[in-house]
This record gives C-alpha cells, structure tokens and sequence, in this order.
C-alpha cells in the first residue's frame, strides 16, 4: 500500500522535524557580550547586601547552621515539593564540591539565565527567574562578596525527582514561558523614589514572589495575583497574602512592614515563624532604607484577594 508507506513517512519526517525544534528551542542561552560587559570588577562591601537580601543562607547553609556558621554554604536542605526534592547544592568556595572555581561570568550565566557553567539548565527552584530582574553590577558586587566567603568541601546530594522533572532540557521550554527580566508591577507617576527601590529588591533579589505567588500548572507565577499568598511549595501550609486586599496586611502601615523585617514582630506582636524565620534575619541585616522601600513597595502593589483556597474550619 504505497499510500501507507507515504503517510509513514511524513510522519517520521514531521516527527524529526518537531523533535529538532523542540531540541533548538530548549537550548540553554547564556548572557550576550553586552550584558557581560556591565558586570565590572564588582565591590565586596556592596555585595554584602545583595547576599543578604538575596537570602542566600535561606537554602545554601548547612541546615540547623546557626550564627556565623550560616556563611558555611554547604547546601543539602532537601525542598520536597509536587515535583519532587530538590536539594540546593554547596556554593561555598571550594573549588571542587562548591563554586569556587566558577569566573565571574559563569556566576552572571547562573544568576541571570539560570545556566550552569557546564551548560545545563538549572531548576527554578533556584530563584533565577527572580534574580533575572537584577542589575549586572549588583551580580558582580554579589560575586566578589561570595569570593570572601569560607571554602567549604563536601557535596550535596542530588536531587530526587522523576520523569519528566528530571529531564533538565526541559527546563529549556519553561524559560521561555517564565523567564522575563521585566519589572512585574508598574510604579505609578509621582511615586517616591523608595517605592522603585523597593520594587527592585522584592522583584529582583529578594524574590518575594517565588513564594508569595500562587502558580499554575506549570510552576510559573501568577503575575496577574502578585503577592497573593499561596499554597506553600513545601507541605500543606500557606504562604501569607503581602498585599492590601482582603486577607492581606492591608491594616499595616509601612513602619509596620519595616519593624517586622527588623525584628521579627507583627503590629498584634505575633513574632515571625516557618520559613520566614530565614527570610527575616536576612531583612533585619539590610539597612534601615531598604526596609523602608520594600515597605513601601509593598502598600504600592494592587490588592488581591487571598491566592490558596480558603482553609475549612476544624470541627468542633
């Protein structure tokens, strides 16, 4: 039956012909020279900061680290979400088992493209498709600060996932739908200053989002309920609503929002728990401006209601 044989045919070659595109598409894309060029020879004292709103000890200590041993950024907290356990790698200093080896530029590629030096893509549990909003220079300055850190050896363990989540070309695709260096919420005209200072650090470094948002199916945010609260990735808890609408923290003013990243404590004197423990020692480290703008930031951001579904009373 030649029909058969023709129509075979067309199939295998509309099957490689698709396998090809989504091949190139997935490819992993590093920086262009341009962006590289703005990376510059970066400034230690400035990328102290950018570590700490970054948060980095949040995933890369060594879990149960406490004080200064929170700089040992050994990895290996295991993060068990839908898709599976992704546990963050070491990226002390050691050359080996860690990112000591890795040029300034190898860092940019992680940071603002989520690609590995070798390559590969990394997961989005990595926040990249929060740290692609950051300057280049504060990338740099980021770099040079890690460089004074403790070269620590001993590799964490790999992630736990399976197919198709371990398939990391994948990841390629998902970039392509979620990965955007655009600012998500416009500042209005006449706004302070401080309020795009604050969009930059919750947007960009601090990556407020990655939890604060509720995804779909995909694991992409959704920009259209910024800030909402969701389901917490982790467990069956919930990440709070942060914006002003019903649910949310509508009733603090800004010195409200500023104290508790200080200290640790709500306007009703409730004090900080969960994974905002992290998340708050890291704020009570930048500087009394910084909290200030991303308080700031943060009455600016249109209400929304709740974004995880309403949790049912216990019997009583």
């Amino acid at each position: 039956m030649p029909w058969l044989r023709k129509l075979v045919a067309a199939a295998l070659v509309l099957g490689g012909v698709g396998a090809v595109a989504v091949w190139v598409m997935s490819a992993p894309v590093r920086l262009d020279a341009a962006t590289v060029a703005q990376l510059g020879p970066g400034d230690a004292a400035k990328g102290k900061r950018i570590f700490y709103a970054g948060g980095c000890t949040s995933c890369h200590a060594r879990p149960g680290a406490k004080g200064e041993d929170r700089l040992a950024l050994t990895g290996g907290l295991e993060l068990k979400t839908p898709f599976g356990t992704f546990v963050p790698p070491n990226i002390s200093q050691d050359a080996k088992d860690g990112i000591g080896a890795w040029s300034e530029e190898d860092f940019a590629n992680a940071m603002l493209r989520g690609v590995s030096p070798a390559g590969e893509h990394f997961y989005p549990a990595f926040p990249y498709a929060s740290y692609t909003r950051m300057k280049p220079s504060d990338v740099a300055d980021l770099y040079a600060f890690m460089k004074t850190l403790p070269a620590v050896a001993g590799k964490a363990p790999d992630h736990k996932l399976a197919f198709p989540f371990n398939i990391r070309r994948g990841i390629g695709l998902w970039k392509r739908l979620y990965l955007n260096p655009e600012q998500v919420i416009a500042v209005a005209d006449g706004a302070p200053d401080k309020v795009a200072a604050g969009r930059y650090l919750v947007e960009g470094p601090g990556h407020c989002g990655e939890c604060h948002t509720p995804r779909d199916l995909a694991g992409g945010t959704r920009k259209s309920e910024w800030l909402a609260g969701a389901t917490a990735a982790e467990g069956s808890g919930i990440v709070p609503n942060i914006t002003a609408g019903e649910g949310g923290i509508g009733e603090w003013s800004e010195g409200d929002i500023a104290n508790y990243l200080e200290t640790g404590f709500t306007p009703d004197f409730d004090s900080v728990g969960g994974a905002m423990v992290e998340v708050q020692k890291n704020m009570a480290a930048l500087t009394a401006d910084d909290r200030a703008a991303i308080a700031a930031y943060l009455k600016a951001v249109p209400p929304h209601p709740n974004g995880y579904p309403a949790r049912k009373k216990p019997a009583s």
